[in-house]
């Protein structure tokens, strides 16, 4: 019996993916863990295995690249050996049949289609694949069989009389989409180049990611390309983007509270990694998320997730946070696992590595592993203070602003210059109080204030 192809849910709020192209042909044998598709979820592309045997079916309704796939459409099935395909029809239009008059179009008035669809008379599962297939509605054809149901002919009649077209996916020609990997669809997406006129250097001539980099770079084309006038930006990653946004701001109470703190301490830590030659020289990031990694688990309200109307305390002893990464593509949070475990150079090592994947839209399942907080740093962009959107089912955020040299008054009333960073925590107040919040703040204060003495206690 034939089994299906369904898009799978690759996140817990996931209702929706990204599709990026079959890795198999109709007609290929498949083994259970062999790679049928790409798909992008909500923060990456994904190679998805079969976990069944058999023959891949492919209808000729099949998606595009770059369809947006709701979560359990069925795309394709698996057959097994000497399985008919498509099954034969049993019994559809067995008895007698009612003639049509020569000339009369098989296409019924919406009225009749109505009647038709009412008496249960649209065809049997043969009939309605073959309509995908020949892109019929069988709201509007007349049915020949017994007691007015939909026949295979019928089918096969509205389809000469009312051809369907057959449209590419938006901005990619179907023949480029043939020659072309889904990597390469993906960045000729994110770039703005049209994939027809690329030279592709993989067998074949199959046009690769890099062959579209390379054009990238030939053409000097800028991100800004993305957002020409009259471009719907509200689609694919975007669109997920949006309702994650608006998912957040529906289902939680948002608070955001700052707080600067002297970094002088911290810079000269950093400096001491890279003097040291340490390899990689921990980011801001890496310094923060070891250091918020502790004060969880001092604050374990901050880590509180919610799973459906409970807020759930999490298990703290290793965290796992998330770090927000500007992508070409948008917004995207990969997981930092362990992070209170991982000593600071192997943390360093992971974050480097995850932001990589994201940037270049290969996130493995591991990076999706549901945090408990997530960091946000706009210090790069020379932003101060934010006010860092939850990343709902979490209930809290930490916002890191830029470092700073600012005259500064040391307890002895001396100014100096020193060293400077804000830091912006939102909280969801239905589950945590202004007051918890702040001692969480000031607490994490304190210890990047004196970062050394406090990864040496993380650490030991």
């Amino acid at each position: 019996m034939a089994v299906q192809i369904t898009i799978p849910r690759l996140g817990w709020s996931m209702e929706e993916g990204i599709f990026a192209g079959w890795r198999k042909a109709d007609g290929d044998a498949v083994r259970r863990g062999d790679v049928l598709f790409e798909l992008e979820g909500e923060k990456a592309l994904q190679e998805i295995e079969a976990v069944d045997e058999g023959t891949l079916r492919i209808e000729a309704d099949e998606p595009a690249v770059g369809a947006v796939l709701k979560v359990g459409a069925v795309i394709g099935w698996l057959t097994a050996a000497g399985e008919t395909w498509p099954p034969a029809v049993s019994g559809g239009s067995g008895g007698s049949t009612a003639n049509l008059p020569a000339g009369d179009s098989a296409v019924l008035s919406d009225a009749a289609a109505d009647v038709a669809a009412a008496d249960g008379a649209s065809g049997s599962p043969a009939v309605r694949r073959l309509a995908r297939q020949l892109k019929v509605d069988l709201q509007r054809v007349r049915g020949t069989g017994r007691g007015g149901r939909v026949t295979e002919d019928d089918v096969r009649s509205a389809a000469v009389q009312e051809p369907a077209d057959i449209v590419p996916a938006a901005g990619i020609s179907v023949n480029a989409a043939q020659r072309s990997t889904p990597r390469a669809r993906r960045a000729a997406r994110m770039h703005g180049i049209e994939l027809s006129g690329l030279q592709g250097t993989g067998n074949g001539g199959r046009i690769r990611e890099k062959d579209v980099l390379a054009a990238v770079a030939a053409s000097g084309t800028q991100r800004s390309a993305r957002t020409e006038t009259g471009r719907t930006i509200l689609q694919g990653r975007r669109a997920v983007i949006a309702r994650r946004m608006r998912e957040s701001r529906d289902r939680t109470v948002p608070v955001t509270i700052t707080r600067t703190l002297n970094a002088d301490n911290l810079v000269g830590l950093r400096n001491q990694f890279r003097s040291a030659g340490a390899e990689p020289v921990p980011a801001w990031h890496d310094l923060i998320a070891k250091l918020t990694a502790e004060c969880l688990v001092k604050h374990p309200l901050m880590g509180t997730r919610w799973v459906g109307d409970d807020a759930v305390l999490p298990e703290l002893q290793s965290v796992c946070l998330g770090l927000a990464v500007d992508t070409a593509e948008g917004l995207v949070v990969p997981a930092l696992p362990h992070v209170r475990t991982k000593s600071l150079l192997q943390l360093a090592r992971d974050s480097q590595a995850a932001i990589l994947r994201a940037r270049e839209g290969r996130l493995s399942s591991a990076d999706q592993t549901p945090a408990v907080f997530t960091i946000s740093s706009l210090g790069g962009l020379g932003i101060d203070a934010f006010t860092p959107v939850i990343n709902y089912p979490e209930t809290a955020i930490l916002g890191v602003g830029a470092i700073r040299r600012v005259p500064t008054v040391r307890d002895d009333d001396r100014i100096v210059v020193g060293q400077q960073l804000t830091l912006s925590l939102t909280f969801d107040h239905q589950v945590i109080d202004g007051a918890p919040a702040a001692r969480f703040l000031q607490d994490l204060v304190q210890l990047l204030e004196n970062p050394a003495a406090a990864l040496l206690s993380a650490e030991t």
